[in-house]
């Protein structure tokens, strides 16, 4: 993690401050930090994605924020929107490439939720969306079951491979009309270029 930005550590514009703040203030240090983040549960047609406002707990390792806002989705909402994780499911470790790759590893459990493709699409993709959205750093999510690589939960959604969020999965809000005047509806176009590919 810290090797590979050796410019942070030599640069000469910054003094050395830190946030001398945050331990002065706050003698408990970064246990009584939180922070908010946005996390996708089904929406309650399960027509798709909704996002949930949370206060988690805030942690300097990426890999443990990540893990935290996993096992708040497997907890499930707390609002009327649906679990998208069986709530037995067990997150058995997540961590984090220089590339930003999320990797997460699940328990056989996040498989046995029942249904069609529309089930399994909205169960990784509230994993995928929650850690892309609220993390910068993190630009895909790889899933991984009981500690190995698998094809897909039930069949329907490719896990073979590192995923970008998919936002057009996010449920809209009920409109007001059903009349819309200006229907222009993104294509969905696939942006198959790896990031930094050129470099």
């Amino acid at each position: 993690g810290l090797l590979s930005e050796p410019l942070t550590v030599f640069d000469p514009d910054a003094p050395g401050e830190g946030e001398p703040g945050i331990s002065a203030l706050d003698p408990d240090g970064m246990a009584a930090r939180r922070i908010n983040v946005r996390l996708y549960f089904a929406s309650p047609d399960s027509v798709g994605l909704l996002s949930e406002e949370r206060t988690v707990a805030f942690s300097e390792d990426l890999a443990v924020q990540l893990r935290t806002l996993v096992e708040e989705l497997v907890a499930g909402p707390q609002t009327a929107l649906e679990p998208t994780l069986p709530p037995e499911t067990r997150v058995l470790e997540v961590f984090v490439t220089t590339r930003g790759v999320a990797f997460v590893n699940l328990s056989g459990d996040v498989a046995s939720q029942p249904g069609g493709s529309k089930p399994e699409l909205l169960t990784v993709y509230s994993v995928v969306n929650s850690l892309v959205a609220n993390f910068p750093a993190i630009s895909r999510v790889q899933l991984l079951l009981e500690d190995r690589m698998v094809t897909s939960l039930g069949g329907h959604v490719d896990l073979s491979r590192p995923l970008p969020a998919d936002m057009t999965l996010i449920a809209l809000p009920p409109a007001p009309s059903l009349e819309t005047p200006n229907g222009d509806v993104a294509p969905e176009t696939p942006c198959p270029a790896p990031d930094g590919a050129t470099r």
